[in-house]
């Protein structure tokens, strides 16, 4: 009995462990996603175009940089494992490279712009170096599908608790540390949450093992015709990205949405007993809330997935999205039509919770399918190209949200805090659509997408039977 109970909490604290590693890369991710935009046009001075840019050709670099750390780690071998020891040696330098991003130097525009550039691929190669070997760890903790749904739920809430933290508090950081509208309070606010990260990367160490051993016995190059050959690798890369760019879409907006459409000194009002009470309508609060509810979502993605499968679940969540997305479109900007925004915003992020540990164990099956059908345990390879739709998702949404607005004549000029000066009706219009329409069509086109994914429930317990034989064989 007592054993039992052992076993019980290593598990536990395991779970907890690794949750504990995307509870650090969440902060970093979620402030890039949904701040960065704006800090690059707002606060460190550059246009919306050249920030746009920004965004996007440093992906060029990830499309190589996030395979080579895929194949570095499926081909480290280590007393600690093959994946976890890049969490203890990059997490300095990820704390260090997140500052650096958010360090605002007093130069001339030029100058300034090589800064950017420089900071942010290296902030990329950095993040590349920690969460790609982080992420194929699922696919070496366990053998089992359903437990590796467990472990991926545990990483997504804990992810989601950390983003929450990160965005409530962000703006009330930058406030308290120089000031919102000041390169000085974005700043130390990063520095806060840098600590933070590199803490708990640490703690993800300490906790967490890897079970199986699992060795690359063929080439670099026959990895690569695997993957290329792999045609559920295919399908999931582009259901994934499609997840990542409605994430995106939606959380670089939310910050212009509120300078811009939100009134200044908006807020929420309700009575509580013989109470009122009367909370500020901010960005921060919209997103922080999102996050609690993203929570929600994950803990209710085992039971769902289990009742339904990965794939109906996908389809299912991705429709509910498109409906909701769509609905927000039409809330009139009132109090009544802010406690909506914010109702949609709590039902599209449980969703979206549902969403990514679903994504995450649907790699690990890739995972298994391409070592039961290539003989190749290329875990790693296989989980960068995940860190790549999650960058690309994330560019492109950044950058078409921001090119998108220049096109529809959005002035970043005006959009600061307390500013009398409206936006053009046609950038207003580009952000409600950026906030409704856009996204709802993102999540169509994942639905037709992953309606072509074969590996359903059945066909994944084959693949674990035959996996279980294929790894005895090797011992």
């Amino acid at each position: 009995m007592r054993k039992c109970e052992n076993v019980k909490m290593s598990k536990l604290s395991r779970h907890i462990g690794y949750g504990f590693g995307d509870m650090s890369s969440s902060m970093f991710w979620k402030v890039f996603s949904y701040y960065l935009p704006f800090f690059y046009s707002n606060i460190f001075g550059l246009s919306l175009k050249d920030a746009g840019i920004i965004l996007l050709v440093t992906r060029i670099w990830d499309a190589v940089s996030d395979p080579m750390m895929g194949i570095l780690a499926d081909r480290t071998q280590t007393r600690w494992g093959k994946y976890r020891p890049y969490l203890l040696f990059v997490a300095p330098l990820f704390s260090i490279a997140g500052i650096l991003l958010f360090t605002t130097p007093d130069w001339g525009y030029t100058a300034k712009l090589v800064w950017a550039y420089a900071t942010y691929i290296l902030m990329m190669t950095v993040y590349t170096g920690i969460n790609v070997p982080y992420g194929a760890m699922l696919g070496v903790m366990t053998a089992d599908s359903q437990e590796k749904t467990v472990y991926s739920s545990f990483r997504m809430f804990f992810a989601y608790g950390g983003s929450f933290l990160a965005l409530f508090l962000w703006e009330p950081l930058c406030n308290a540390l120089g000031g919102y509208n000041t390169p000085q309070g974005w700043f130390w606010a990063m520095v806060v949450i840098a600590a933070a990260c590199f803490v708990l990367f640490i703690c993800c160490f300490l906790l967490t093992k890897e079970e199986l051993k699992t060795v690359s016995t063929v080439s670099i190059g026959s990895d690569f015709k695997a993957l290329l050959s792999n045609k559920p690798w295919w399908i999931l890369i582009g259901a994934a990205l499609c997840f990542n760019l409605f994430c995106t879409v939606r959380g670089a907006t939310v910050a212009y949405y509120f300078a811009d459409i939100i009134p200044a000194g908006a807020v929420l009002s309700f009575r509580l007993l013989t109470f009122d009470f009367r909370l500020i309508f901010y960005a921060g609060l919209f997103l922080a809330v999102g996050e609690v509810s993203n929570m929600i979502g994950v803990a209710l993605c085992v039971p769902i997935a289990a009742r339904f499968g990965k794939k109906t679940t996908f389809i299912a969540v991705n429709i509910a999205l498109c409906v909701l997305s769509v609905l927000f479109f039409f809330i009139p900007v009132s109090q009544t039509g802010f406690w909506l925004m914010l109702l949609a915003q709590i039902l599209i992020s449980m969703l979206t919770g549902v969403m990514s540990p679903l994504v995450w164990s649907m790699y690990a099956d890739v995972s298994d399918y391409a070592e039961q059908k290539y003989k190749t345990a290329s875990t790693g390879l296989i989980f960068s190209s995940s860190s790549m739709a999650q960058k690309f998702g994330g560019a492109i949404g950044g950058s078409a949200a921001l090119w998108l607005l220049a096109a529809c004549g959005y002035n970043s000029q005006l959009s600061i805090v307390n500013s009398q000066l409206p936006q053009p009706d046609s950038a207003l219009l580009c952000l409600r659509c950026l906030m409704s329409f856009i996204p709802a069509a993102v999540s169509i086109i994942a639905v037709l997408v992953v309606s072509f994914y074969p590996l359903t429930t059945a066909k994944m317990a084959e693949i674990d039977a035959q996996l279980k034989i294929q790894r005895n064989e090797k011992m």
